[in-house]
């Protein structure tokens, strides 16, 4: 089985537009977002994007424009040499305006079905792994799926702290620090120098 590092997308790696993130031409990374993905890979965690992608049901854009939108995005990271190791989303909403993904589904955070189903087709040993976002949503989905979790301030991660409790494993100041903290933690200091001493023996 493999470490994880679950990253929710808008606002922890990507800038939180106005409105639903989904045309192409509102990509825009959060600084240093690829450089703490490219250290991520580095270190051996799988890198895995689950999102709640409500703009589906309510009828802003569709399926194909999400799959789109996380393509783009990437492209982009590779360009850096970050690499996303898998994309899951939620189109549900117990509401939504659109019939066929109007349902009280087990993976729309913070239910942790995204997560659950990552861990099964990725081999992912939830203990050594780490959910990443910016509202409770996301620390209450890691923290269920059995992960560590991490809040962020980017994006909605300012107000979420200074409007209420947070309970977590760490505060960060973006996805980068959230990568530092994740990397300077003393189990994976270890697995860290293993690895380097497999690697020059």
């Amino acid at each position: 089985m493999t470490k994880a590092v679950f990253l929710d997308r808008d606002g922890v790696i990507t800038q939180e537009p106005p409105h639903y993130a989904h045309k192409l031409d509102q990509l825009a990374l959060i600084a240093k977002a690829s450089d703490a993905i490219r250290r991520l890979n580095e270190d051996g965690f799988l890198v895995v994007i689950v999102s709640n992608q409500a703009g589906i049901a309510h009828g802003y854009y569709q399926e194909a424009d999400t799959a789109a939108f996380n393509q783009a995005l990437g492209e982009k990271l590779m360009e850096t040499g970050a690499c996303i190791d898998a994309f899951y989303y939620c189109p549900h909403h117990p509401q939504a305006k659109v019939e066929r993904y109007r349902a009280d589904c087990d993976c729309r955070k913070p239910k942790p079905g995204m997560l659950l189903l990552a861990e099964k087709e990725l081999g992912i040993d939830m203990k050594s792994s780490y959910m990443v976002g910016d509202k409770l949503t996301d620390i209450e989905a890691g923290q269920r799926a059995g992960c560590e979790t991490i809040l962020v301030k980017t994006g909605y991660g300012g107000e979420t702290v200074q409007n209420n409790r947070i309970e977590c494993s760490y505060i960060a100041d973006d996805l980068y620090d959230a990568a530092r903290h994740i990397l300077d933690l003393p189990r994976n200091r270890r697995r860290h120098d293993d690895t380097l001493a497999h690697r020059t023996t």
